[in-house]
């Protein structure tokens, strides 16, 4: 499982600190410190904390796979 975020739309309101304290955590007001490569034993939490930001900053399973072609396009 990998997370992303979106540090320059992050505004550090620590939503997901609160709810995923083992992924994420603030160092000072504003910087977010966070594993890119959670435990998949934590994908509820980390689900949780994603829809909790109020800017949408935190991307899950953004880069695991690479989009695929679509049949037709050149």
């Amino acid at each position: 499982m990998s997370i992303a975020v979106d540090l320059n739309r992050c505004q550090g309101y620590a939503q997901c600190a609160f709810l995923a304290p083992e992924i994420f955590t603030m160092h000072g007001d504003e910087a977010l410190l966070y594993d890119p490569d959670a435990d998949e034993a934590q994908r509820e939490k980390l689900a949780q904390a994603a829809a909790a930001c109020p800017v949408q900053a935190i991307l899950v399973d953004a880069v695991d796979e690479p989009a695929e072609a679509v049949p037709g396009d050149r």
